[in-house]
Parts: C-alpha cells; sequence; structure tokens
C-alpha cells in the first residue's frame, strides 16, 4: 500500500478536477515537497512486513510503529498486532519495538522472556542514545530538549539513570535549572522538535553554562527539518494551511505550529478529509498542504479529492529538498 510513497502528484489537475458542469471556485493549492514518508518510518514498516513474510502471522509491535492510524491499520490487516506492553506478547513469539526507540530495559525484558525481538529504531533516534550515553560517560548533565512523554524522549531518558538528564520544553525552562554555572553540559535534541525552538534552547543552555557539548551533528533529523521549511515557505504566502497527519505525531504538530509561527492564521491539522474544517478552506485564495514524515501519501490524495469535490485546484509544488536518504534494512530472520 506504501511502497511508492510519497507518490508524485504531478497529474493533479486533471486527476483531481471538480464535477463537470458545476462551476466551483477556483483554489490555488500550494503542495509542499518534501512531504510524507522519510527514511526511519519505511524502514520501520519495512521491519513490520519483512518479519511478516519471514515468521508468518500474527507479529507483535509494541506501541504505534509510527505514528499514524492508516499505517497501524494497513499492517493490522497484514497480521501485525499491536500491544501497548510486551506482558501482552506470549512467550516465544516475534515482536518487533517501535521507531521512536525504547529504553534498554524493554529490550532486556524481551531477552529475559524468550521473545524474538527486532528492534526497528530510527538510525537517526539511536545516534541521540549514544550521544547522551558519551556525555554521561564523560561526566556531564544531559540536558534534553523535547516533549514529556514522547516514546521518544521515554527511550532516550532510558538510557541513562535516573537523574542523569533533564528535559526542558522551551528556552525559558533553562531559567530554572538547578545547576550552578560551571556544571558540565551535554545537550541533545528530540529528533521531531520544532528547529526554531531548539535552536532557542541551544542559545539559552549556551549563554547559561559555559561549558556545554553539542552534537557534532544536528540532532533533528534531516526531513524533520525540510519539511518544517517547506511549510515555513508555503506558510509566508498561503491563506491557510493543512498539515496531513496524526494528532498524536511529534512530527505533525510541530508543522502546524511552524505554519502559525510564520504568519499563516488559519491552520488545522487533519488525520482524514472528515477533520477539514471548511470555513477555514479560503474560496478563491491559497492553500498550503503538507504531510508529516509519518504520513502516507495516499491520506494527502484522500485530502485532494475532498477538495476537488468542492473546488477548481490550481496546483504548485513548492520546494527542491531532494531526500535521498536511505537506511538498512532490521536484519529479520
Amino acid at each position: 500500500m506504501f511502497e511508492n510513497d510519497p507518490a508524485p502528484i504531478a497529474i493533479l489537475p486533471r486527476q483531481f478536477r471538480a464535477d463537470e458542469g458545476k462551476a466551483p471556485p477556483p483554489l490555488n493549492v500550494l503542495l509542499a515537497s518534501p512531504r510524507g514518508f522519510c527514511a526511519g518510518v519505511r524502514r520501520a514498516i519495512d521491519a513490520v512486513r519483512d518479519a511478516l513474510r519471514v515468521h508468518g502471522a500474527p507479529v507483535y509491535v509494541r506501541r504505534p510503529i509510527v505514528h499514524n492510524m492508516i499505517v497501524v491499520r494497513d499492517l493490522e490487516a497484514q497480521g501485525a498486532v499491536f500491544v501497548e506492553e510486551l506482558d501482552s506478547v506470549p512467550a516465544g513469539a516475534v515482536v518487533i519495538l517501535s521507531a521512536h526507540g525504547v529504553p534498554p530495559s524493554v529490550a532486556q525484558e524481551a531477552r529475559q522472556r524468550g521473545l524474538i525481538a527486532y528492534d526497528a529504531v530510527c538510525p537517526l533516534v539511536a545516534k541521540v542514545h549514544r550521544e547522551v550515553e558519551r556525555h554521561h560517560k564523560e561526566g556531564r548533565h544531559v540536558i534534553l530538549a523535547g516533549h514529556f512523554g514522547h516514546p521518544e524522549i521515554v527511550g532516550t531518558l532510558g538510557h541513562l539513570p535516573e537523574g542523569a538528564a533533564t528535559l526542558v520544553a522551551t528556552a525559558a525552562d533553562v531559567a530554572d535549572l538547578p545547576f550552578p554555572p560551571e556544571t558540565p553540559i551535554g545537550l541533545a535534541v528530540q529528533t521531531t522538535y520544532s528547529v526554531d525552538e531548539a535552536a532557542d534552547v541551544a542559545d539559552a543552555v549556551i549563554r547559561r553554562f559555559p561549558d556545554v557539548a553539542q552534537p557534532s551533528s544536528a540532532d533533528i533529523c534531516y526531513a524533520t527539518t525540510n519539511r518544517q521549511a517547506a511549510i515555513a515557505a508555503i506558510a509566508r504566502r498561503a491563506d491557510a494551511v493543512i498539515v496531513v497527519g496524526e494528532a498524536f505525531s511529534s512530527n505533525a504538530c510541530r508543522l502546524a505550529e511552524v505554519a502559525a509561527a510564520a504568519g499563516c492564521e488559519r491552520v488545522q491539522l487533519v488525520a482524514d478529509p472528515s477533520g477539514i474544517d471548511w470555513d477555514l478552506v479560503p474560496a478563491r485564495g491559497t492553500l498550503g498542504i503538507t504531510a508529516a514524515a509519518s504520513t502516507p501519501d495516499i491520506a494527502v490524495e484522500d485530502v485532494f479529492r475532498a477538495l476537488s469535490r468542492r473546488f477548481a485546484i490550481r496546483l504548485e509544488a513548492v520546494g527542491d529538498s531532494a531526500e535521498t536518504v536511505e537506511f538498512r534494512r532490521v536484519m529479520v530472520g
């Protein structure tokens, strides 16, 4: 179902035209490029499919493999069974650990219960795990910029002893940290964090603590950076923006926030066309559309179909960030 995502939509003006015989109002659509699936999401989905092919159904998956219900339902139809915790997985069964990463204690539990476990953690998330472990070994207190309770944050904090890291959400949180200025600090960032907010946090940390070790390369992943840059450019030109993605997806929420911060006053985050607030779609105006890194392009196509029933769409692709990143598949079998 998702083999060719994101699919090119160059034929949209003809494929998604309004019903003949009507005179719908025109709507200019700025379609973000890049959008949709990133390499880490593809790798995680492939891991579940490969496990089903090698081991047969059922294959258990701890938590949503990626934060999108279209993906989850499609994999369920193929034989995947999603569980919250490993105690719901029968002994000796096959289990996939999600792309967001897990604490080492989860992998240890899988071994103790005799599960055949495959870790589909995104390599860029695994890079952050190695960074925070290195900071800790060097005697630095880790300041981790991210969102409380997000599975990536839970997984990253699980790689450190309790009290070895402090989570901050904004630059303002840095001022409340109870550490003296001479404290050696290691800075890390959630891979799906806002690029601008991460820069603000880094500036605040550096101003307060002279001894700060930062990542050798940016923690925020290439896909997050590219998608946020594309929607920021679109939002400056658009009367309204639709971000296609789930409300529980961090990268989808950040795209909506970036669009609003860029000056667009009518921004909505929808998982599918049923969530569209049509009062926010500007007839005879300009609408920007993007999709989160966990969103299959079929969801974008569904939104276009819904738009085409009300408007005569004039499409313009915006952005030229070619993503050629590929990750080695999870070794299954």
